[in-house]
């Protein structure tokens, strides 16, 4: 038989036995020299996810060429046998085998799946040294292994460097940013169709995933207006991405719109559309839309509960909260787990059932973990609980004694008792083991841009008039009775230095821009990366009502939407 009536009858083959018929039969005519018939038999092999076969026909092979090392590479690689897929690299090298354009990529991708930097690094050298850095398929691959290694600052550099860039090129950048750098990874977006690429339903969904990370809204409905100009249909993902990018950027009422548009929804989408309410403090909402999801026969899985659960707390539904909690082993065979637990000790929290909640803890039988006693301590601070605070806050930092945001927490809880000197005590720990509090931010948008402040910032060109704006405010504010809550500034300084302080948050000063910049009738959106203090909640809550402004703040930990003197929150956040 010819070399092309072989690979003919390989082509045919339904089944692993077919294989091994043509294998034997290559074997008997004497053909198994022939390393064009050897490669593909050895390719089917390991197509049919037959790799012990295929391992038998490589060690029997008396000639190898790139393409049968390749082959095997890929094979152990698409199996996820990574060990076998790295020994089999080594023996290229060993060998003396230039790695090609299609054998590195194999390597590098798994790399990439196992978040291994060390051996991405190694094999980058390998590319290196062979001349291949400049190779698309390689570049592009090790790119794509950088950024999810999330060393984005090698990524961009590659990325860079690329004489040509495909969509998928393009897209992994854009994804990559979307977690580090979500501003950076829209103006890559802007790039890439200003460089004449149009975005495929893949890349948009990393930009929506970009804009809810931003909580920019210009930039949601211009994303919201490319997908359907350039008609792509709301599929699961999309549409589920769209529907967490709205209620990220504080409209959850259009990511319900983009909810009703969807032709087909799954339990992540119900579920998204679940936590977007409860993000919002809209817990009845959030139950109606259960139990419609229920109706509709979908079945909840441990996401949905958690959605679930997270909506009770925020909207303070404690009895139905520990209801459906105890229902989803019962009725819906979802065993609960930590994030599970740490709902419903928020729950319990908010409603000032701080024993009932560290019964459960003791009694629970999953791992804790960090997020869990953060919701008993923060609890603790809420009901000035500060024998339960310690006790807590000793397991908290067993946890994680590297995070200065617990330390920040307890310094916050002994400042309110106004216990100085264990303020002063934490502060000295952060000092040696060289903590940093990680600075407050907060964004605002304006005429479709968005603004940076930090605390006592002035870089912003319109300082001046934000400055004289914000004293307007207070002014008008302390008229109507606000007193600065100066329990919320950590160190051990004079009142008047204390309000100066607070005066200057963040906050404030983005809500003073605001104030001038956005037209009445308009929302003030505000993000900030921190959870919002006490006294700027409260400065919020008055501006609302004194000014006549509705104001949506989105902190660290939840949506707040301040109208008229009131926030959805209840004042437990």
């Amino acid at each position: 038989m010819s070399t092309e009536s072989y690979i003919r009858l390989l082509y045919s083959c339904r089944n692993v036995f077919h294989i091994k018929q043509v294998h034997a039969n290559v074997l008997i005519n004497g053909t198994f020299n022939n390393l064009v018939v050897a490669n593909k038999l050895l390719y089917f092999y390991v197509q049919h996810k037959a790799i012990n076969d295929a391992h038998s026909l490589f060690d029997e092979m008396p000639i190898r060429d790139p393409t049968t090392w390749s082959v095997m590479v890929g094979g152990f690689a698409k199996l996820g046998d990574y060990s076998n897929c790295y020994a089999t690299f080594r023996e290229i090298l060993r060998n003396g085998v230039t790695p090609d354009n299609y054998t590195l990529p194999f390597v590098i991708r798994t790399c990439r799946d196992r978040k291994d930097f060390q051996m991405g690094q190694i094999i980058h050298d390998v590319v290196l040294k062979h001349g291949l850095q400049l190779d698309h398929f390689v570049c592009a691959t090790l790119v794509d292994m950088y950024a999810k290694c999330m060393v984005i600052e090698d990524a961009r550099k590659l990325f860079d460097i690329m004489l040509s860039k495909d969509l998928v090129t393009w897209t992994v950048m854009v994804g990559a940013y979307a977690d580090y750098d979500a501003y950076e990874s829209l103006v890559l977006f802007d790039r890439m169709r200003e460089e004449g690429f149009v975005p495929d339903k893949v890349a948009m969904v990393t930009v929506v995933n970009a804009c809810a990370k931003l909580g920019a809204m210009h930039r949601a409905r211009f994303v919201n207006e490319y997908i359907c100009m350039n008609g792509l249909s709301l599929d699961v993902i999309l549409g589920t991405a769209m529907i967490d990018m709205y209620a990220k950027c504080g409209c959850v009422d259009s990511a319900r719109q983009v909810f009703d548009r969807m032709k087909e929804k799954n339990v992540i989408s119900w579920s998204a559309m679940i936590a977007a309410y409860g993000y919002h403090g809209k817990g009845k909402e959030a139950l109606d839309l259960f139990h419609m999801m229920l109706s509709c026969g979908i079945s909840p899985n441990r996401i949905t509960f958690v959605s679930l659960l997270y909506a009770c707390s925020h909207a303070g539904l404690t009895n139905e909260g520990l209801r459906f909690f105890d229902l989803m082993w019962e009725e819906h065979a979802v065993r609960p787990d930590v994030k599970h637990y740490t709902c419903v000790v928020d729950l319990l929290g908010r409603a000032g059932r701080l024993d009932e909640a560290w019964k459960l803890i003791e009694t629970m039988t999953v791992e804790k973990d960090e997020r869990l006693w953060s919701a008993l301590l923060g609890a603790c601070r809420i009901h000035g609980n500060m024998e339960l605070a310690e006790k807590v806050a000793n397991s908290l930092l067993e946890l994680q004694p590297q995070n200065p945001g617990n330390y920040v927490l307890l310094s916050n809880i002994y400042a309110k008792a106004g216990k100085f000197e264990k303020v002063a005590e934490f502060r000295d720990m952060m000092t040696r083991k060289n903590l940093k509090k990680v600075p407050g931010w907060t964004w605002i948008e304006v005429d479709n841009k968005t603004y940076q402040f930090s605390v006592g910032d002035r870089s912003h060109p319109q300082s001046k008039e934000i400055y004289e704006m914000l004293m307007s405010v207070i002014k008008k504010l302390e008229m109507a009775g606000y007193v600065p809550d100066t329990e919320f500034v950590l160190q051990d300084v004079e009142e008047e230095v204390k309000k100066e302080m607070l005066y200057t948050h963040s906050e404030k000063l983005a809500i003073a821009f605001g104030l001038i910049a956005i037209p009445k009738g308009d929302h003030i959106r505000i993000s900030k990366n921190l959870r919002v203090c006490g006294d700027c909640h409260t400065f919020c809550k008055m501006v609302s009502d004194i000014m006549r402004r509705s104001i949506i703040v989105r902190d660290s930990n939840r949506f707040h939407h301040f109208n008229e003197g009131t926030c959805s929150c209840g004042d437990y956040w």
